[in-house]
């Protein structure tokens, strides 16, 4: 394991976050997207719709590994797109290892049977999609037998090694929202570690919708007003029944967060509230590279350029413009900030 950790443990005492210093010269967490496609067709993401199966190179991978090393990067977080859908993914990864750089792999879960003995020889650990108990799930993943190929999968990894940890990430949104003690529940029964809970995002331009939704297709994913009293009703059944799972860490979040990240976060897309403070730092301890090269400071934030054209990802984090960037952005103020559904405040 590497020196950052995956997850914090149960308990932890959160230290203040790490400083917003420019230029970037520690960045711990680089998100890499290795492949562009999906092979989930979920209602709340765009990124299945993408046809071009452009990937990041392992050759360019083993290239750039001095660089991000010298930038601090400790941890690599595979997400995309379905990282396990790249051609070559163990190549890739057995570069980031030999820089001694941690991985952290996201998956849908489709495939973690079939790469479970490669998987463990190079990832610390996985964070899957659940999207609640087996029907629940199968629909919003909209592909066959979702559920029951995430359970295998789950199962292929801890029969290989017990010490990969395997976590869930719920995107908690109008086809599940009233699910959360059972999502909870099937999480325990998949033999999973942790599952964390997030809000969908339907305002930004992220997993390729580069002009955004229309009203019609925002109202499919988002809760409505009718649907804020039913929330909150599961919400608080969510504390009282699971009491137990939020001591010790298997429910990530704290009940006030979720009531922030979900309930006050849907009525304020509704205009019945304010959007809860942002304290990220996402932009200063971390970044995205996307398929094509394409470097982000955060999945929501626009691009600050590519990383192919400007012969390095230093190139473009710590170019004039964007330093200048960075220095006048206030996420407590920043529109996309503010509606944002995945913040980090990464600490030491």
């Amino acid at each position: 394991m590497t020196t950052l950790a995956p997850r914090p443990t149960p308990g932890h005492t959160l230290a203040t976050p790490l400083p917003r210093l420019d230029p970037i010269t520690r960045l711990p967490i680089l998100i890499l997207f290795p492949h562009s496609r999906c092979n989930c067709r979920c209602v709340m993401c765009d990124i299945w719709r993408d046809t071009t199966r452009a990937e990041l190179s392992a050759d360019d991978v083993a290239r750039w590994t001095a660089e991000w090393r010298a930038l601090g990067v400790e941890r690599v977080v595979l997400s995309g797109g379905e990282a396990l859908l790249h051609s070559r993914l163990w190549e890739l990864c057995d570069r980031l290892r030999a820089a001694g750089i941690g991985i952290t792999l996201l998956s849908t879960g489709l495939l973690l049977r079939r790469h479970a003995a490669e998987l463990v020889r190079r990832c610390d650990d996985v964070v899957v999609s659940l999207d609640g108990p087996q029907p629940v799930h199968d629909a919003v993943r909209n592909v066959p037998r979702a559920y029951e190929r995430l359970a295998e999968g789950v199962a292929a990894v801890k029969a290989a090694d017990a010490r990969v940890q395997v976590t869930a990430r719920c995107t908690v949104q109008r086809a599940n929202y009233a699910y959360l003690g059972a999502t909870v529940d099937a999480a325990r029964a998949l033999g999973l570690d942790r599952v964390s809970f997030l809000a969908a995002d339907v305002t930004s331009d992220a997993f390729n919708r580069p002009d955004g939704w229309d009203d019609a297709r925002v109202a499919r994913v988002a809760l409505d007003a009718d649907d804020l009293p039913r929330l909150a009703a599961e919400l608080d059944a969510l504390e009282r029944e699971h009491a137990a799972d939020f001591a010790t860490g298997f429910v990530a979040e704290p009940p006030a967060k979720l009531r922030r990240r979900l309930l006050q976060y849907y009525a304020a897309l509704l205009g019945r509230d304010e959007f809860a403070p942002n304290e990220c730092n996402a932009p200063w301890v971390s970044s995205v590279i996307e398929a094509d090269g394409t470097v982000r400071p955060c999945f929501f934030q626009p691009p600050l350029g590519n990383v192919h054209a400007a012969g390095g990802l230093g190139a473009v984090l710590n170019s004039a413009e964007v330093v200048a960037w960075r220095r006048g952005l206030d996420t407590r103020r920043d529109e996309i900030c503010r509606r944002c559904v995945c913040t980090l405040s990464l600490r030491p």
